[in-house]
């Protein structure tokens, strides 16, 4: 299996990934009992994340356990942090640590955010797909998914799902 880098991740309708204040309770709008709108299939198949430290940390704010126990995880950071079990705190070059990750074997790799890594992997070229789940409000303001700009990059639609709570889901490939 070739290893890909994918972005999974909900933004409002206009595009934001959080409310002032880092606030994630419009994602409570399309919560439904039993509906995970494919995250477990997704997770199944990755066995690597890649996240920023400013998200790790809220992260660890909201939970007792960390939620990637078990998935080899490189926080990005600029400070040189112990490892904490699977979890590694990476402040090197990004493309080389990916380009190292996709050398190896193993699943896909998670890119979790937040709003400032998917920025680094799009300025360096490094993401191969990206899912988005749209939830249907309108926020106005608050942290931006698309940061900044970056060199444009073209996406082949590999799929779109609409569910009965108003999210719509768009799978793309980055096309090189």
């Amino acid at each position: 299996m070739n290893r890909k880098t994918i972005l999974y991740i909900a933004a409002s309708a206009d595009g934001y990934i959080a409310k002032p204040g880092d606030n994630l309770d419009f994602l409570n709008a399309v919560a439904q009992e039993g509906e995970d709108y494919g995250y477990g299939a997704f997770y199944d198949q990755i066995d690597t994340v890649i996240m920023g430290k400013r998200t790790y940390d809220w992260v660890m704010e909201q939970v007792s356990e960390f939620p990637h126990q078990g998935k080899e995880t490189y926080v990005l950071t600029r400070e040189k942090l112990d490892p904490i079990g699977t979890i590694q705190f990476y402040s090197g070059n990004l493309s080389e640590l990916v380009s190292r990750l996709k050398t190896r074997t193993g699943k896909h790799i998670f890119v979790d955010g937040g709003a400032q890594t998917v920025h680094r992997f799009l300025e360096d070229g490094l993401l191969d797909e990206v899912i988005i789940s749209y939830i249907p409000v309108l926020l106005g303001e608050g942290i931006r998914l698309f940061q900044g700009r970056v060199a444009e990059q073209k996406l082949e639609l590999v799929s779109s799902k609409n569910y009965t709570s108003g999210l719509v889901q768009v799978h793309y490939r980055v096309v090189w």
